[in-house]
């Protein structure tokens, strides 16, 4: 069976670069416009400020008006870049569509928007999982639609991007995000069924997998979380938000789909990569050969993650006993 494997691999290597041909694409960022929601802090701020340092003109959206002129600032100047910023809530269709238009035609869209409140979902209130939903899926429906028309109607015919910022906990379940969890595994069927609509458009999805990012938000988030959801992040430690714009922006640039941003976020993308798409025939190899030993990478992760809710769930029922 083994060698029959062995003999196997390369005919499937083959078939991969001559039948499936992953192609590499280039998206140019320099003197192109990146229209980045969220984009007043953390995360998105630091997308900004990654696409402004490589030349591309900003438009940043988010609610608070205060905290995006404070963006801008801190943007201008540090690089001699156009900045636009615009005051606008997802979750209101008109309000976008009205940001949009008036934004004018988009080259990279990154829809990095998102809440999140961790609670075991049997105590958390329907009207918090609503609010996530809201905001992180219906959220990013409204965002897109309004602004692929201006997309499709770009004077710059090159390669276009559409980037969704997920969440590791949109690549595996995790203690206490079960509702946030549902949000962002929806944004990677968003993004490969809009894929192969958009092809045609010469427009590009990827779909971004953080690890916890050190940001103000997190800090607050830890205050109410579950005792187990606080032992199983302390294991895996975060990541500063400048690291993930940088990421974010060279991974856009080459056209990757699946965009992780550490190595076990690497590992869990190999092993659910399914029918997502792939530009890199070297990934594309990867995934096809060590596809079976990151499965079972993930599954000594997810052992781990078990481990420690039965052992916290333990120590607690004896506590409670004593």
């Amino acid at each position: 069976m083994v060698l029959f494997g062995l003999l196997l691999l390369p005919i499937l290597l083959l078939l991969l670069y001559f039948i499936v041909r992953p192609r590499p694409i280039n998206i140019p960022i320099k003197n192109r416009h990146v229209f980045i929601t969220g984009g007043s802090m953390g995360i998105g701020l630091a997308i900004a400020k990654q696409a402004a340092s490589e030349g591309a003109r900003i438009s940043l959206l988010a609610r608070s008006v205060d905290r995006l002129q404070k963006a801008k600032e801190s943007i201008c100047q540090a690089y001699e870049v156009e900045v636009s910023i615009f005051s606008a809530d997802v979750r209101d269709y008109d309000a976008v569509e009205r940001a949009t238009k008036e934004a004018g035609p988009i080259d990279v869209l990154v829809v990095n928007h998102g809440v999140y409140y961790m609670e075991e979902f049997e105590t958390q209130g329907l009207d918090v999982m609503k609010t996530m939903v809201d905001v992180n899926l219906m959220g990013s429906f409204n965002v897109i639609k309004a602004a692929l028309p201006l997309m499709k109607d770009r004077k710059d015919k090159g390669p276009a991007s559409i980037a969704l910022m997920s969440s590791m906990a949109g690549q595996a379940g995790i203690y206490g995000f079960a509702a946030y969890s549902a949000t962002k595994f929806g944004l990677r069927g968003l993004a490969e069924a809009l894929q192969q609509e958009l092809l045609v458009n010469n427009i590009h999805l990827s779909i971004i997998f953080p690890p916890v990012t050190e940001t103000s938000g997190i800090e607050q988030a830890r205050e109410r979380m579950p005792e187990i959801t606080k032992i199983i992040l302390e294991s895996s430690p975060g990541m500063k938000a400048e690291e993930v714009g940088k990421i974010t922006i060279q991974s856009i640039k080459s056209g990757s789909f699946s965009i992780p941003c550490r190595l076990d976020g690497r590992a869990v993308a190999i092993a659910t990569a399914g029918l997502s798409p792939q530009t890199s025939f070297l990934m594309a190899s990867i995934e096809v050969v060590f596809a079976g030993l990151f499965r079972f990478v993930a599954l000594l992760l997810q052992w781990r993650g078990y481990e420690i809710i039965e052992k916290y769930n333990y120590s607690h029922k004896k506590q409670q006993v004593e």
